[in-house]
């Protein structure tokens, strides 16, 4: 086939290339689809995928995203909205971890989650999901959990850490081991109708200061549950805050807590400097 270079060009319709032109060159080549919309990114072609970010993320950006890899941890509630989200925008390395499979009663609220999931892994589950909305990124599923023992092996290469976990003492060694390797930290929690977002920058005790008078292993979700919309929202707030830290723009939720009332439809921030 011709040089890449000159492919993307013939096959571009302006600067988008179509997903159909990415087959193409992927069938005429020994290139994976990853490896032809990086190029078309550092030629200053869109995937057309991305044509509707193009007002918010440039070209550049969307390269940035594409070239980042991002942990989640936990694929429930939140974790199943954050690797969908990730995966839409384009973040092109996700990492994601989770031991236990879809039962019953989380089909009101995972976004994985069917008839057919039931029994299955999460981590499995979401990773055919991935390929099926961006073949071009690339999965890595985990079916185990995060240890503050194995956190440097899983996170290895990671730029920002998503925390979609739900046990509080766990929480707290998922923040020690990112403060180690120097990893952002953006954590979110849900229970009933409320939610809460904040986001740990290497050297901050942002998790610790929290925490710090919690006694219990898990959170207000055991009293409260958690009903379908909740995921939503705050999961979507921690992919902004993810988009954001990757692309260095906009003000980070750093060293702010930002309390999400969805019954009355309130946002309160609370400042954790010590």
């Amino acid at each position: 086939m011709k040089k890449l270079s000159d492919a993307l060009k013939h096959y571009a319709e302006g600067d988008l290339l179509p997903l159909e032109a990415v087959r193409i060159i992927a069938k005429e080549s020994d290139l994976t689809i990853a490896g032809i919309e990086d190029a078309a990114l550092c030629n200053g072609i869109l995937p057309a995928r991305y044509a509707r970010n193009r007002n918010t993320i440039s070209i550049a950006e969307q390269r940035m995203l594409f070239q980042s890899r991002v942990a989640v941890a936990g694929c429930g509630g939140l974790g199943g909205y954050i690797i969908e989200e990730l995966a839409r925008l384009g973040v092109g390395h996700l990492i994601i971890l989770d031991p236990d499979v879809y039962e019953e009663h989380n089909l009101n609220r995972q976004l994985h989650s069917d008839i057919d999931a039931l029994g299955r892994l999460k981590v499995t589950v979401a990773a055919e999901r991935v390929q099926k909305i961006n073949p071009a990124v690339t999965i890595l599923p985990l079916a185990e959990p995060f240890t503050i023992e194995n956190g440097a092996r899983q996170f290895a290469g990671v730029h920002v850490v998503a925390d979609a976990l739900d046990n509080i003492p766990v929480r707290r060694a998922l923040a020690k081991v990112c403060t180690v390797i120097g990893i952002p930290l953006v954590h979110g929690s849900i229970a009933g109708w409320y939610g809460q977002v904040t986001v740990q920058m290497p050297g901050d005790t942002t998790m610790e200061t929290l925490y710090r008078d919690a006694s219990e292993q898990k959170g207000q979700e055991t009293l409260l549950g958690n009903p379908s919309f909740t995921p939503a929202v705050v999961g979507s707030i921690q992919v902004a805050e993810i988009c954001k830290l990757i692309l260095g723009t906009g003000i980070p939720l750093r060293s702010r807590l930002l309390m999400i009332d969805l019954l009355y439809m309130k946002f309160d921030e609370v400042n954790l400097t010590e």
